[in-house]
């Protein structure tokens, strides 16, 4: 298991590679998502202190969907489903019947 620094530089370089791949220089990187310079800079060398900065770079590189498994709910299974829906339906409390209540005024009638 990788230490959070160590996972850190990981991505920090991961980020950089990215830049260079697309051909992307520092400034251009700073100016298209609105992050500093000096943090472009501090974040490829491992210091990624802004989730916010983070986010900003990922959506620049066109990666931020390596984040949508973290955001997206779980989808319920069809038999999961059932199940729910159907335990709220026998949960109901059942009224007496208006049959009882006639048949009791009845007999108390003359």
């Amino acid at each position: 298991m990788l230490s959070d620094t160590e996972i850190t530089k990981k991505i920090s370089a991961k980020l950089k590679e990215l830049r260079l791949k697309q051909n992307i220089s520092r400034q251009e990187m700073s100016a298209s998502s609105g992050v500093s310079m000096s943090s472009v800079v501090r974040m490829e060398d491992g210091e990624i202190k802004s989730f916010e900065s983070f986010l900003r770079i990922l959506r620049t590189l066109g990666r931020i969907d390596v984040l949508l498994p973290l955001v997206e709910e779980e989808e319920i299974s069809p038999n999961e489903y059932f199940k729910l829906v159907h335990s709220t339906k026998t949960k109901q409390r059942k009224r007496a019947s208006k049959s009882s209540t006639n048949s009791q005024q009845e007999e108390s009638e003359w």
